[in-house]
This record gives C-alpha cells, sequence and structure tokens, in this order.
C-alpha cells in the first residue's frame, strides 16, 4: 500500500502595490487628452530618463498602444502606462495636475524623490526600497 503524498500547493503571492495613483485634477486632465487627441489614445505613458542638472526628468507622452513590458495602472477611470525601466523610481508615486496663471503640468509626489534642481525640470531619484 502506498501513500499519497499531498500535492505541493504554491505559496499565496502577495498583492504587487499598485506603482502610481492618480489625485482627481490628474485623472480630469488624462481624460479630457485622451478625448481630444487627434488619433486613439490608450492612456499616458510615464516614465524616467537620464538628464538635466539633477540627473534625472520625468517623461509623460501619449500611449497608442499598451506594450508588453508596461506597467499598466488604472485610476479613476483612466489608464497610466508606466515604462519598466521606471517602475522602481516611481514606486508610491502620486501624479497630480496643477495649473495656474503662468504654468500649467503634471506634478510628481515621489517618495524616491532624493532632490530637485533650481529650475524645477529634473529631480534625483533612487529606486524604492521593497519589502521582500
Amino acid at each position: 500500500m502506498t501513500q499519497a503524498t499531498p500535492a505541493s500547493t504554491p505559496k499565496p503571492r502577495r498583492p504587487r502595490p499598485q506603482v502610481m495613483r492618480l489625485t482627481d485634477a490628474a485623472a480630469q486632465r488624462i481624460s479630457e487628452l485622451t478625448q481630444r487627441a487627434d488619433s486613439e489614445i490608450v492612456g499616458l505613458r510615464v516614465g524616467v530618463k537620464n538628464g538635466g542638472c539633477a540627473g534625472q526628468s520625468y517623461t509623460v507622452e501619449y500611449a497608442h498602444e499598451i506594450r508588453p513590458t508596461d506597467e499598466v495602472v488604472e485610476d479613476k477611470g483612466v489608464k497610466i502606462l508606466v515604462d519598466p525601466k521606471a517602475v522602481l523610481f516611481l514606486l508610491g508615486t502620486e501624479m497630480d495636475y496643477k495649473a495656474d496663471k503662468m504654468q500649467a503640468q503634471f506634478v510628481f509626489n515621489n517618495p524616491n524623490q532624493i532632490s530637485a534642481c533650481g529650475c524645477g525640470e529634473s529631480v534625483e531619484l533612487r529606486p524604492a526600497k521593497i519589502d521582500g
């Protein structure tokens, strides 16, 4: 008589944290941009590039397609597609939209930001610390 061995059950995966969240103002602006674009837009692609006096800057562009490597964030009815190389730098970031008499822009409230340059065009970021 042979004993049946219990089937190994995989450990439950902890839920993945949402990379970014949007304020109501940011979600409204993204919705406006996607509705009035000249071609079909699936959302905004957000990333980080090297450059500027502080070392890095945020990028925001129209996304016409979802790439297989994109981290898709759906929040408040709109989509943000995060470049996979930027995920660790953007983890925990709140994206806002501010408009005043002089300018209108997306603003990133990022816990991984170490510093910013005086002109506000570039930032210094560190990768997020992930608890294992």
